[in-house]
C-alpha cells in the first residue's frame, strides 16, 4: 500500500438517487485527499443485484461531475488499479478467500438456509445455545467431513475464523480508540455460495489492491470495522486510516429521512437549490473550519482550509432553513445574467409556458434577485401577478403617507390618463410619467407610487413597486386593473 501519497475512495452502490449522506461521504473523501494533493478514486459496488437500479451508475457520474468532485481513477476514466466496478472484479476475490482457508484462518460452511433460519428463530425465542450470530457449527469439521460434503456437491460459503477471546481495538481519527469484544464478532461470510463476495470482504480486497490509505465513511460502520481489521491482519496487510463521519439528523433529533423534506441531491436541485450552496452546506454537516468564521466557501476554498481533525463526533443537524439562507446568499452573488437564467424555468412554470415579453421577464428577475432564497419561492411571491389579492378600500389607508381611498382614486385616475398615451411601455417611460404626476398633483412620491401598486396587487407588501409591476403586467392589464379599482373607490372622503 502506498504510504506517501494519500488515496481515498468513494464506493457507492447504484441503488438510486445520491442521498445527502452519500454526497457528504463523497465530498469529505474528496477533501481528505485533495487537501493533501492526493488521489480520489471512484469505485462502483454493484454486487447487490437485488437493490440495483438501472441508470443509477450514470446518475452517480452526473452528480459527482455537477458537484466538481472529479475522480482521478474510476470506471469511466480508467487507471492502474482497475477494473473499478465490483461485478467486473469477481475473479479477484475467490483466490484470497481460498488462501485464508488453506492457512486455517477461514473455513467452508455447509449449513443450509433452513438450518440458519431455524437457528435465528431459536435465538430470537431465547432457546438457542448462541445468543449472537452464527453458532460456528462448521468451524471445526474434520477434513474427512469437509471432503465428503465437497464430493456430494453441497453448496457452501466461506467464513472467516474470528478470535473467540479477548478484544480488538482500532483507532478512528474522529471517534478515537474503539474496542470491541471478540465474542461479539460473528464468523463473517467472506464468499457466498454463488461465488459473490460479501460487502465487507470485497471492500478490504479492493481497498488494498487500490492502495487506499484513508477510508472515509459513515459512523454506522464503527462496530464492523474490527472485522475489516482482522482481515487486514489475516493477510498481513497495512491497515488504512479510518475517518468515520457523524450521523445526519433532522431538526427533530431523528435520523434524516423523507419525512423531513428532500433527502437527495436531485430533489434539492429540483427545489431550486444551487449546486454550490448544497455542497457548501453539506460540508458543514459535521465539520467546521477552525478559527475561520466564514460560512460561505467555494469548493476550492474548502480544499484549502479542510482538516479532518475538525470533524465532530456529535450528530449533525440538517436544517433546511439554514440551507435556504445559504442558497439565498449564493443567489445574491450571481450576476444579473446568471440570475435571469436561473429564474427562467420557474417564471415559465409560473406562467404555464406562456411566452413573456423580454422586459417583463427581465423585470421579474430584477425584483427577485435580492429577495428569494430559492426559485421555488417565485410562485408565492408573485401570485398577485395572475390576479390581485382580495381586499377592501381600507387597503388604501396609510396615515404615514396621508393616503386615503378618495385620494387614491384621484391618483389612479391621473395615472390611467397619463400612462394610456405612453409611446413606450417600459420601466423608464412609466417612471417618468409617474414622477411627472407628482409635480402636477403636488403630492409626495409615496402618494403617487402607492395607489397603483396597491391597485395592481391588492396587497400591502410586494416585491417591486408600481413601476416594476406595471412593466411586468403590460399596458392593457395594468390599465384594466387600475380602472376596476377606480370604480370601487369613493370620489370624496366620508364626512366626519
Amino acid at each position: 500500500m502506498c504510504s506517501v501519497r494519500r488515496r481515498t475512495r468513494f464506493a457507492p452502490s447504484p441503488t438510486g438517487f445520491m442521498h445527502i449522506g452519500n454526497l457528504r461521504s463523497a465530498l469529505y473523501a474528496w477533501l481528505v485527499a485533495k487537501s493533501h494533493d492526493g488521489d480520489f478514486i471512484l469505485r462502483i459496488e454493484d454486487t447487490d443485484r437485488e437493490r440495483y437500479v438501472e441508470g443509477a451508475t450514470e446518475l452517480i457520474y452526473e452528480t459527482l461531475a455537477e458537484c466538481g468532485l472529479s475522480h482521478d481513477e474510476g470506471p469511466d476514466v480508467g487507471g492502474p488499479c482497475g477494473p473499478y466496478v465490483q461485478s467486473e472484479r469477481l475473479s479477484h476475490y475467490r483466490p484470497f478467500a481460498e488462501k485464508l482457508v488453506e492457512e486455517g484462518k477461514a473455513y467452508r460452511c455447509f449449513c443450509t438456509k433452513e438450518r440458519l433460519e431455524n437457528l435465528a428463530e431459536a435465538r430470537e425465542s431465547g432457546e438457542g445455545e448462541s445468543s449472537f450470530g452464527y453458532d460456528r457449527h462448521c468451524r471445526d469439521l474434520s477434513p474427512e467431513e469437509i471432503q465428503k460434503n465437497l464430493d456430494e456437491g453441497k453448496p457452501y460459503v466461506i467464513r472467516q475464523k474470528m478470535p473467540l477471546e479477548g478484544e480488538t481495538t482500532y483507532h478512528d481519527e474522529v471517534y478515537g480508540d474503539i474496542t470491541i469484544a471478540n465474542k461479539e464478532l460473528e464468523d463473517q461470510i467472506l464468499l457466498k455460495s454463488d461465488g459473490f463476495p460479501t460487502y465487507n470482504f470485497a471492500n478490504v480486497i479492493d481497498d488494498h489492491e487500490m492502495g487506499i490509505t484513508h477510508v472515509v465513511r459513515g459512523c454506522e460502520y464503527l462496530s464492523s470495522t474490527p472485522k475489516y481489521n482482522l482481515l487486514y491482519e489475516a493477510f498481513g496487510w497495512e491497515k488504512p486510516v479510518y475517518i468515520h463521519l457523524p450521523l445526519i439528523l433532522g431538526t427533530d433529533g431523528k435520523k434524516l429521512s423523507k419525512r423531513h423534506g428532500a433527502t437527495s441531491f436531485a430533489d434539492l436541485h429540483k427545489e431550486g437549490y444551487l449546486t454550490a450552496a448544497i455542497l457548501n452546506y453539506i460540508a458543514f454537516l459535521g465539520w467546521a473550519p477552525g478559527s475561520d468564521t466564514r460560512e460561505v466557501f467555494s469548493l476550492e476554498e474548502l480544499r484549502g482550509v479542510f482538516d479532518e481533525k475538525h470533524i465532530s463526533k456529535a450528530p449533525a443537524v440538517f436544517d433546511y432553513q439554514k440551507l435556504r439562507w445559504m442558497n439565498g446568499e449564493y443567489l445574491k452573488a450571481l450576476d444579473d445574467e446568471a440570475f435571469a437564467d436561473y429564474i427562467r424555468p420557474y417564471t415559465q412554470a409560473f406562467y404555464e409556458g406562456a411566452e413573456l415579453r423580454p422586459e417583463a421577464e427581465s423585470m421579474i428577475a430584477e425584483i427577485l434577485h435580492s429577495r428569494i432564497e430559492s426559485g421555488a419561492d417565485l410562485a408565492g411571491m408573485l401570485s398577485f401577478l395572475k390576479a390581485p389579492a382580495e381586499h377592501g378600500s381600507d387597503l388604501y389607508l396609510n396615515k404615514k403617507q396621508k393616503l386615503t381611498p378618495a385620494l387614491s382614486r384621484r391618483v389612479l385616475e391621473a395615472v390611467c390618463q397619463a400612462c394610456s398615451s405612453l409611446e413606450q411601455w417600459d420601466k423608464s417611460s412609466i417612471y417618468d410619467s409617474l414622477m411627472g404626476l407628482k409635480e402636477t398633483l403636488a403630492l409626495k412620491t409615496g402618494q403617487v407610487m402607492g395607489p397603483p401598486r396597491l391597485a395592481l396587487s391588492g396587497q400591502q407588501v410586494t416585491p417591486g413597486g408600481a413601476v416594476e409591476i406595471m412593466t411586468i403586467l403590460g399596458r392593457e392589464e395594468s390599465l384594466a386593473r387600475m380602472q376596476s379599482e377606480i370604480e370601487k373607490l369613493p370620489e370624496a372622503e366620508p364626512e366626519a
